[in-house]
Formats: C-alpha cells, structure tokens, sequence
C-alpha cells in the first residue's frame, strides 16, 4: 500500500568520521530532492547510518528503531519511514529486512547515491535494499556541496586491501579505490567557496590514495594552492602506506596541520602478525622518528587494541613499552571483541574479559597522561586557533588549534583564524588568550 511521500529527513550518523561525510552527503542528497532537515521527532524519513566497528553494533542499531517506532506512538503520529544506511546495512541488509519490519529502506554505503529512488520505492508500498558496491559511480551522482560551516570532510579514497584479520571494512567498504584528481579539486573549490578554512581528507586508508601516479601528497600540495584555504588535515593512515612524498609535506606545506593520526594497534610483534598488520614494531617506529624529524612539532596519535586472541601479559607489556616510546598527543584505545566474519572471530586462546578489561584501563591511564602531558607543554604557546563554534557561556568561542585541541577563547566569530596564546590545559580542551597575529 502506497504512503505520501515523506517531506522532511533526520540523518543519524555513528562511528568514523567517513560516517559523517557519508552522513552529510546523505542530507545533501535528500535536500537536493526537496526534503527539508528536521529533527528526529518530526522528520518523515529517518536515516540511521551506522558503523559495524564497534560490538553489538546491530543490536544498537535495533534498539533506536525500536526507540523510533516508541516515540512516533506516543507522540500520536504515525512511523516515519526508516532507512538503515552503513556498514551494518551492507554486512546484515538481509536479516535487517526479516528482523526489522519497521525498517523501510536498507542500504550500504556505496549504495547511498541510489537513496531517492529507494524512497520513492518505499513511498510506493514496498521495502527497498540496496547493498552493490559501485564506489566510484556513487560520488559521480551526488549533488554539488552545499553551505557549510568553516571545518569539511571530503572523502579521498575509500575501502580497504589491507584485511586486518580483526576488521570488517574490507568486506563492508569493498576493495581499496580512489577517487579521481579532477573530482577532489572540484570538490574542494565549492567546499571553500560554501564558506570552509580548512578540509579534513577522509579514508580507511587514505594515504593509498593514488590517481595517475600522483600520491597524497601531490593532492595536498595542490589543495594547498586553492585561494581561501588555510589548513589541510588527513586520516586515517596505515603505516604501510606513509610515502617519503607525505612525510616530506609534513616539512614543505605550512596549511599541512602537525598532526598525524598513525594506528599501530598493538606492541608485539607476534600480536601484529596475527593481525595482520603487514609491519612491525621497529618499523613502525622509524616511521614516528622520520616523521618527527621532518615536523618537530607533530602531535601523534595511535589505535590500540587489547585482548586480541592469544595476547600474553609479556605481549601487552611490549605494548605499554611501545607507547612510553612514542608519547601521543591522544590515542583512542579499545578492547577487542569478534566481528563476524572476520579471521580473528574464529582464533583460539581468548583472554579472559576481566583480564582485558584491566589491560584496557592500564592503558588508558597511560594515554590519558600523555595526552595531558602534551596539552601542558603547549601553554604559553603562540597558535592559530580557528573558531568552529560558540561555547557554552556568553562570548566564550571554541576552535581548533593546530595539534587538533580543543580550545576556548572570549571572542571571535565562526570561521575565524586567530592567533591566540595557550593560558591552561585540561585533559579535553584548552584556555587561550587572543593575541597580535605577531608570533613568538
């Protein structure tokens, strides 16, 4: 039976920050069709697009629409139109479709390009899925960027060849591809013309980008060409794929941020290896100390994983080891739990669940402390700070510095850069002081 069909949509965004531009491009795209945003209470359409990273994440997923359908009965209207976006709709589009008949729509996330017509379909009384995996053909159909704020994602390359044994992407986001030079550099120009100072280059691994023989470096060396732009960021790395080109921008280009987010995962070499990683220790740490020497400056930050099948005490241990080496600026850490499907869901020796909860919160301490330890060593810095938002009290303002901190100020607007002096740290965020754009 057919449904009128929906004006408004909500898009719900989980995990990475590729579901965020994936997310952001989603509203474009529903916005280019004549829908208007709303919130999640009143939108016709809502759009869960999720992230199949984390445990449980179905479950999750199954609990807000079930939150979804709650509210709509209560509030006395009726079920808007759900659509499951993402990795977990391209890894259980199917047992979605059985399991949740409130779900309208399924669809993965090189399939989202094809949402309008999903709609449509749904709106004609049928349920829709659509999980194929044409990457490239789905950015060529999306609508032109739209106006934003002064901080952008744009998506480089997407999937992943690298078949970490614990990591779904490789069979969520397909095979590793790049999207073509000429498409970026398009892309780039409206995003500084819609109103952004600084694009963040988004991939599971986005230094495999490659396009005629040009890397990602040539990329950031052209995109800090562009009138209007002033800062360049990327992530997220594989180790394996940090070319002399990069870490030689990381010296040349001053919009480049001393940033670089680096996963290792783990400090065993026998731990990698049965991940999968395709590097070890000592390498890996040669590529910290190549990058620090070409940018003295650069703020670190790393994946860990503990617990992972077989992992030994001796095991973790070289992994606290390997982080007292590096020193993060921040670091985001996880205990390892079993995707299904992947290689490492099916290993022997499991560590035990309390074991790798207390590996966990030793290693976040450490993290924690180094974290706080580099937001310390910044005071008295000077830095360019750019304002993304308004802060919680009156004329407070929070921007970005250059290491990617948090930082609140007393005045400025959105979009501004401004040079500001470091006054105190906190674990998350810093105090800072406008100054004269003098440096010193």
């Amino acid at each position: 039976m057919s449904r009128a069909a929906p004006k408004s949509f909500h898009v719900k965004s989980f995990g990475c920050q590729m579901n965020v531009y994936d997310g952001a491009r989603m509203g474009e795209l529903l916005a280019s069709e004549g829908m208007a945003e709303a919130d999640a209470d009143s939108a016709d359409l809502i759009v869960l697009n999720t992230c199949h990273i984390r445990e449980k994440a179905a479950e999750k997923i199954y609990s807000d629409i079930g939150r979804i359908v709650k509210r709509a009965d209560t509030a006395g209207r009726g079920k808007p139109m759900i659509a499951v976006a993402g990795c977990v709709a391209q890894a259980e589009g199917a047992e979605i479709s059985k399991r949740a008949k409130a779900v309208d729509i399924v669809v993965g996330p090189q399939a989202y390009h094809n949402l309008p017509g999903l709609v449509r379909a749904a709106t004609a009384g049928g349920r829709a899925l659509d999980t194929d995996m044409p990457a490239l053909s789905k950015f060529e159909s999306l609508p032109r960027r739209r106006k934003q704020g002064p901080t952008a994602f744009l998506t480089v390359q997407e999937g992943c060849d690298k078949f970490c044994t614990y990591c779904v992407v490789p069979y969520t986001r397909g095979a590793e591809i790049s999207r073509p030079w000429h498409a970026l550099i398009d892309e780039a120009k409206a995003l500084i013309d819609n109103g952004a100072v600084e694009i963040s280059l988004l991939g599971q691994n986005v230094n495999a980008w490659a396009d005629g023989g040009r890397g990602l470096h040539d990329l950031i060396e052209a995109l800090a060409a562009l009138p209007g732009l002033a800062r360049i960021r990327y992530t997220t790395s594989h180790p394996n794929d940090m070319a002399d080109g990069l870490i030689a921008a990381h010296r040349d280009i001053d919009k480049l941020m001393p940033f670089l987010h680096l996963p290792v995962q783990a400090g065993s070499d026998r731990i990698l290896k049965a991940m999968n990683r395709g590097h070890d220790v000592a390498g890996y740490l040669r590529l910290i100390d190549r990058v620090r020497a070409a940018r003295p400056d650069i703020a670190v930050s790393g994946d860990y994983i503990v617990g992972f099948p077989g992992e030994s005490d001796a095991d973790f241990e070289d992994t606290l080891a390997v982080v007292r080496a590096i020193g993060h600026a921040q670091a985001f850490s996880f205990k390892y739990s079993p995707r299904p499907g992947t290689p490492a869901a099916t290993m022997g020796d499991p560590v035990a669940p309390e074991v790798a909860d207390e590996r966990l919160q030793r290693l976040q301490a450490l993290l924690a402390e180094q974290q706080m330890a580099f937001n310390r060593a910044t005071i008295g810095k000077r830095c360019e700070v750019l304002i993304e938002r308004t802060g919680k009290r009156p004329g407070q303002m929070l921007g970005k510095s250059p290491w990617l901190q948090s930082v609140l100020i007393d005045g400025g607007a959105i979009g501004d850069l401004v040079t500001v002096e470091i006054t105190a740290a906190g674990p998350l965020s810093m105090n800072g002081q406008v100054r004269t754009p003098a440096f010193v």
